[in-house]
């Protein structure tokens, strides 16, 4: 299938390992010309040097923390100025520690929220306005099959994930008319290194993150332009929840 990527490019954030690299490396399989960035310089530059040896017709690779609250706009500046458009924009964060719900602080809640939901509000703020003037834009979230169906051990996650899902369902009606589509992709447990930090491996076979990738891609398509404000689950069956 075509996807329609050809020549575009794409924004992913926190893409120097895991399902944010996998996503990459999937958009620039399609011909996407791909911008990544993490904290790590050395991280960035390895995994932009094997976007390149594999075949990406474009990538750079920027150092930046994207919870910092300037981060977005550097981001979205920098990808204009490289390649003069952004078609594409997957948002993508670290998650945030283990916590029972009446154990985690304040000071926790609040960095969860920094970086699991209004990181993606201000990427998704700052990208939009640039794909509705082209016509054209697709936005995918990277969050959890706990948005569905929330752990336990991880209140931190559900609480800032399941509020940007709230937020980015309504923000998807905004953008549906401007040929801008918003959408989140909801990972199970998948094979990377914060999966196998929680010890997902030890309770089930765990997915591939390249298979995750091309998920994401085909999300962020042309043949997906009809498909907005869902929240699609990669999970091999692991939610039970019926809706």
């Amino acid at each position: 299938m075509d996807l329609g990527l050809e020549g575009r490019v794409a924004l992913v954030t926190a893409a120097s390992m895991g399902l944010g690299r996998a996503t990459a490396e999937a958009l620039a399989a399609e011909g996407t010309r791909v911008v990544i960035c993490a904290r790590g310089a050395e991280a960035v530059f390895e995994a932009k040097a094997a976007l390149l040896a594999a075949g990406a017709p474009g990538a750079l690779g920027l150092v930046e923390d994207v919870t910092d609250p300037a981060a977005p706009a550097r981001l979205v500046a920098a990808t204009l100025e490289r390649f003069g458009r952004l078609d594409v924009l997957v948002g993508n964060a670290g998650g945030p520690p283990p916590g029972r719900a009446l154990e985690v602080s304040d000071d926790q809640l609040l960095a969860a929220l920094n970086a699991n939901l209004l990181t993606s509000v201000r990427l998704v703020r700052e990208a939009a306005p640039h794909m509705r003037s082209a016509g054209w834009g697709r936005i995918c979230l990277i969050a959890s099959y706990y948005v569905r169906q929330p752990a336990g051990h991880l209140a931190l996650s559900n609480t800032a994930r399941t509020g940007l899902w709230a937020w980015a369902k309504t923000a998807a009606a905004d953008l549906a008319g401007d040929g801008v589509t918003l959408n989140l992709a909801l990972p199970g447990p998948h094979d990377t290194e914060r999966m196998r930090a929680l010890g997902g491996g030890d309770r089930v076979a765990m997915g591939n993150p390249a298979d995750f990738g091309k998920v994401v891609a085909f999300l962020c398509s042309e043949p997906a332009g009809y498909i907005s404000g869902a929240a699609l689950q990669v999970d091999n069956a692991a939610t039970t929840a019926l809706s």
